[in-house]
């Protein structure tokens, strides 16, 4: 039904998630520009977004916030050089956390029914082995980044 409530606050809802992910993407591209990291920006990016689908995390209330933090991070982690231990390790981190809290706050998220979660889990932890055999560290810090915001605090 085209008149119906529910149409409109979906359609409101989609057009913030679009505007949010826009900002983020051009005020990152914007920065990685200035400070000469569009590679690395570039993948910081895409390895959080693309971990973030499958293994959920914390989400900000305020769109205009997790603009801010989402460009200030990922602006961060694009700077990440580490050496191949401390890669490895950031890569273990993050697959325990994904272990251990994958998927976290996706329920009212996705259209996915719980019974697939554990697939989702799965494919979270083979990123993470992925990322731990290509080894590059601007991933790594990503996926511990992305790893982090999956730790729920008690209540």
């Amino acid at each position: 039904m085209p008149e119906h409530p529910a149409s409109l606050v979906v359609l409101q809802y989609s057009i913030k998630l679009f505007i949010n992910t826009l900002s983020v993407i051009l005020f990152s591209l914007a920065i990685s520009l200035y400070t000469g990291r569009v590679v690395e920006t570039t993948v910081a990016m895409i390895g959080f977004a693309l971990l973030r689908q499958v293994s959920g995390g914390y989400h900000l209330q305020s769109g205009v916030l997790c603009i801010l933090v989402s460009s200030f991070g990922i602006t961060l982690l694009s700077f990440a050089e580490f050496g191949p231990t401390a890669t490895l390790l950031m890569n273990g981190a993050a697959f325990i956390l994904s272990l251990l809290y994958a998927p976290s706050r996706i329920e009212k998220q996705t259209r996915i029914p719980t019974r697939y979660f554990k697939y989702l889990k799965m494919i979270a932890l083979g990123m993470i082995a992925l990322s731990a055999i290509i080894g590059y560290s601007v991933l790594a810090a990503a996926f511990l980044a992305q790893g982090l915001t999956l730790i729920r605090g008690r209540r």
